[in-house]
């Protein structure tokens, strides 16, 4: 079975104090949603360090980093770039498009979600800009959504690999259990 190109996402931009949790849910959205790995600015390590914790718990693979150049990343980037902004084509115009192009060029993905205002060399570099829908929303309802677009619902039966816990599913109440008592 041939293995489909990474996909990663870079979070570009990161406010101490203010983006805190909102960082925290962009690599937590990734890793629940199919990316392989998620780039954070450098000064967001305790989003990292979250998302690496949940990862450890709850099961893999997915890969968090930090990096000290997010536009850097976008610039030397090798494969495709989709850069999620309310401005961009509308994901239900580009997705059958970034899907076919993306099985064509064979190449790793890399979605960009912003903070703060993005600099415009990065709507320059990227190969799409995307917007689920052209309304001011959440970047990770954006981000939820276009991955959820991108792998066709397949992330949602994702198997989970070398979890401690595991979520039972029930109608009502919670259940977290431990891999090994299931």
């Amino acid at each position: 079975m041939h293995e489909e190109p990474e996909v990663a996402v870079l979070r570009l931009g990161h406010r101490p104090g203010r983006d805190e949790r909102m960082t925290t849910h962009v690599g937590l959205t990734a890793r629940a949603l199919g990316a392989d790995r998620v780039l954070f600015p450098e000064n967001a390590a305790g989003a990292l360090e979250t998302v690496a914790d949940i990862t450890d718990r709850f099961g893999g693979p997915f890969e968090a980093e930090l990096t000290d150049s997010p536009r850097g990343v976008v610039r030397n980037w090798e494969g495709l770039v989709v850069h999620l902004t309310m401005y961009g084509e509308r994901v239900q115009d580009v997705e059958a498009e970034l899907r076919a192009a993306r099985a064509d060029a064979d190449e790793p993905l890399l979605v960009v979600v912003g903070a703060e205002k993005v600099p415009f060399d990065v709507y320059e570099a990227a190969d799409w800009n995307v917007g689920v829908t052209n309304q001011p929303h959440s970047e990770v309802a954006g981000l939820a959504v276009f991955l959820d677009r991108l792998f066709e619902g397949r992330e949602l039966d994702r198997e989970w690999e070398d979890a401690d816990r595991r979520v039972v599913p029930r109608e009502t109440g919670k259940r977290v259990v431990d891999v090994d008592d299931s």
